[in-house]
């Protein structure tokens, strides 16, 4: 009897820290989304966020299962939430493998290049970029200047005494650089958390085989 309620509370454990971390996905992959107000470059940037969302709701949803499960002693709701975790599994390489993949192939200025020329684009692209320029202290997407094709706005104007980001009247460093640094960052945690729940997950592997 000891041993069973002991295995019961383990698993309620380790369902209560399956549950939060699908709070930390969710909270971070909501935060990647709508950054910088949720502007068209950031959605260009960042396909495997909806991926992540999508995640850190199953998680939460399966949490609450297996949480009540354990501690209903529910054999067909920890065998429901048993069975799903191949799905998560799935979901979790899923995204991994669409981060590394993609930021080997340098995908953040693959995907910038499509908005080149800037001064064709429509106003809230352009309102974007701006913000951007006027944040990160560049200017441009992949080609600095050039690629507002002769319509350079003011935000891509600097300070001349800025000597390591100014050249001349203009930031010398294009915004796809910058954006590249703040999507590697913020997609190694997004990766890291996914890792600790795989590591989680074969906890609780471990925890169903003595049921």
């Amino acid at each position: 009897m000891a041993v069973n309620k002991c295995i019961k509370y383990l698993l309620f454990f380790f369902n209560l820290l399956f549950w939060l971390s699908g709070c930390i996905i969710l909270g971070v992959s909501i935060y990647l989304k709508v950054s910088k107000d949720n502007n068209k470059i950031t959605e260009e940037a960042l396909p495997g966020v909806d991926l992540m969302i999508a995640i850190g709701v199953i998680i939460m949803v399966l949490g609450f299962l297996g949480c009540c499960g354990a501690i209903r002693e529910n054999r067909c709701m920890l065998l429901l939430f048993f069975i799903s975790l191949l799905l998560i599994f799935i979901l979790l390489l899923a995204a991994g493998i669409l981060a590394a993949v993609q930021e080997k192939k340098d995908w953040v200025k693959e995907n910038l290049s499509k908005l080149i020329p800037l001064s064709a684009q429509d106003q809230a692209v352009k309102d974007s970029v701006e913000k951007y320029q006027r944040e990160l202290k560049c200017c441009g997407l992949i080609d600095g200047p050039q690629d507002w094709a002769g319509s350079v706005p003011d935000s891509c104007k600097c300070n001349s005494t800025e000597t390591s980001t100014c050249t001349g009247s203009y930031y010398n460093t294009p915004c796809a650089t910058q954006i590249a640094e703040l999507v590697k960052s913020n997609m190694e945690v997004v990766i890291g958390i996914a890792f600790a729940i795989a590591i989680l997950l074969v906890g609780q592997t471990l925890s169903y085989a003595d049921i």
